[in-house]
């Protein structure tokens, strides 16, 4: 099976990404929805869910890869993409008002990245780059809030994970922006 490879150019790596990747020809149909619900199922962050539910989110999901210093995605953006970390690092950054572009987080093999799809005003808030050949899960987020609307139980199921993961990295926001702040207020 041929992976679909992010193209985006690199001249800002903080440019507004809109484009949402669409399946190659002839990629669609079982093979592809079954390889993918067999990716799916072993991942972690949907350890648990029902079969029902792993075939959902199959429905909705593509393999993609990004090379380094290749973006995501670009705070500000609309979120309508949600991703898993199969294998490589991706990085979350915060712009200041200075321009200043802070590192947050680095993610890596497991984890989930874009959740803010499910939250008004599904803008993202953060930056994504990888930071070395990355392949990940792309999940239409769309899709997957369409699909949580309509089987209140799989929603219920993917905000409790998200709801995890999102304590987390404001927890990790807070610290690096301490960080910064204690940083640059000896200067």
């Amino acid at each position: 099976m041929k992976t679909p490879t992010a193209t985006a150019p690199q001249v800002n790596p903080f440019a507004k990404i809109s484009a949402i990747p669409e399946p190659c020809a002839g990629e669609t149909g079982d093979a592809q929805s079954q390889a993918l619900y067999t990716l799916i199922e072993k991942q972690p962050f949907f350890k648990g869910l029902s079969a029902r539910h792993l075939q959902l989110l199959a429905d909705s999901a593509l393999e993609m890869q990004f090379e380094p210093g290749q973006t995501l995605f670009a705070e500000g953006s609309p979120a309508n993409r949600f991703y898993i970390i199969l294998e490589g690092k991706v990085v979350l950054d915060a712009e200041m008002a200075d321009r200043n572009v802070i590192p947050v987080q680095t993610l890596g093999p497991g984890d989930d990245l874009g959740w803010s799809w499910l939250f008004p005003p599904y803008s993202l808030h953060l930056s994504a780059r990888a930071t070395e050949p990355t392949r990940t899960i792309f999940f239409y987020g769309t899709r997957l809030r369409e699909q949580c609307e309509q089987d209140h139980e799989f929603g219920y199921q993917l905000m409790k994970r998200i709801a995890e993961v999102a304590t987390q990295c404001l927890q990790a926001t807070q610290r690096r922006l301490m960080e910064y702040i204690e940083k640059h207020s000896n200067e």
